[in-house]
């Protein structure tokens, strides 16, 4: 038999490893970064539900350039819990009507606001006319104007914003992107992505109240599968149709169970993308002219797999949130811009409306 497809095999795994290293190595979100500022800043976690407790809060006990400092919450019996954990004094916890006061707390120089979508507007405006810069959990907002409420407001007071997307600092992410934007096989022609899991039953306000959700798997996880098209290709769309179905009428009050939508892109891409709380998807595909790359599974905490052609991406560990944070104060500490960014947020928000208008009208939307 011939040596030729060992030979390959054994060029595509050599490709893969070295490009896999190369963007780890000029990564601007690595953890880890270069700054004469050795003071790590202080975050204060507004909101101490889920993502607070089994995530943030532990990904903070992994960071260089920031640690946490304090929590807000309004639920009084967490807080013996999270002082006992984290040795958070009793200056440094407020809740939802003694917030205002953090503007004299030199210890907090950063709020992360985790709360549910609708109220991260008045809590990010709050955070910046205290003084302090913010972390806001994604989606942005559930609108576009509530978002640019959000960005004047940090601008006003001349303090940065993040949105709480973590893959963008993620290396298999970071992947996507360099060999998405950089055409390392070609022009993207197709990109196929969905994010969805059996969710329809849970009872939490991100399946019983639009209010405070702003929707259904769009508003939760379908944002990933919008997110990971935009920054493979390193384009916006022009042009979306989508579709949105029911099945269980009596769940999801006033949200859609499952949406796909389809964008269109000024290079010829296209996009098919699907969230719904009734099925299990968790992939990225994107299709060039000359090869193939994605990751599957693409948007969970961890155990992310990726591939390009016959390659396998090499294994990597990493703990996303810790490097969204570190990058956010190196940010600061620095004065450099914000990758995920109060204006990245805006862009979702103003596509995702046009996702809802197409599903309800049936019409394909210019953007």
């Amino acid at each position: 038999m011939s040596d030729q497809p060992i030979k390959r095999r054994k060029f595509i795994a050599k490709s893969v490893q070295a490009a896999s290293l190369l963007a780890l190595s000029s990564s601007a979100y690595a953890i880890g970064g270069c700054t004469a500022d050795t003071r790590k800043l202080g975050i204060a976690l507004l909101g101490l539900g889920s993502y607070a407790t089994n995530q943030l809060a532990p990904a903070l006990e992994h960071t260089q350039h920031c640690r946490l400092a304090g929590i807000v919450t309004g639920t009084p019996s967490k807080i013996g819990a999270w002082q006992k954990n984290y040795a958070i004094p009793d200056k440094n916890v407020y809740n939802y009507d003694n917030f205002d006061s953090i503007k004299n707390n030199r210890d907090i120089d950063i709020v992360y606001v985790v709360t549910p979508n609708a109220l991260h507007m008045p809590f990010v405006v709050r955070a910046a006319e205290a003084g302090k810069h913010v972390i806001c959990e994604k989606p942005m907002e559930i609108s576009s104007d509530r978002c640019k409420t959000m960005i004047t407001a940090c601008e006003k007071a001349g303090k940065k914003l993040q949105i709480g997307y973590r893959l963008q600092y993620d290396p298999y992410h970071q992947q996507l992107m360099r060999l998405g934007q950089k055409q390392e096989f070609g022009k993207v022609k197709l990109v196929n992505t969905g994010f969805s899991f059996y969710g329809v039953n849970n009872d939490n306000w991100r399946f019983t109240d639009a209010k405070l959700s702003g929707g259904g798997p769009l508003m939760d996880i379908g944002i990933y599968s919008l997110q990971g098209v935009r920054y493979s290709l390193g384009e916006e769309p022009i042009s979306i149709t989508a579709q949105r179905y029911k099945t269980i009428m009596d769940k999801l009050p006033d949200m859609e169970e499952t949406i796909c939508w389809q964008m269109e892109f000024p290079s010829g891409a296209v996009a098919n993308c699907t969230s719904s709380y009734v099925a299990r998807e968790n992939y990225i595909r994107v299709s060039s002219e000359k090869g193939v790359f994605g990751l599957e599974p693409a948007f969970s905490y961890d155990g992310l797999e990726g591939y390009i052609n016959q390659g396998v991406m090499p294994p990597q560990t990493h703990i996303q949130q810790a490097a969204q944070m570190d990058a956010f104060a190196l940010n600061i500490k620095e004065n450099t811009p914000v990758i995920a960014s109060g204006e990245e947020g805006l862009r979702d928000m103003v596509i995702i409306e046009a996702i809802y208008e197409a599903a309800r009208s049936g019409k394909k939307i210019i953007l």
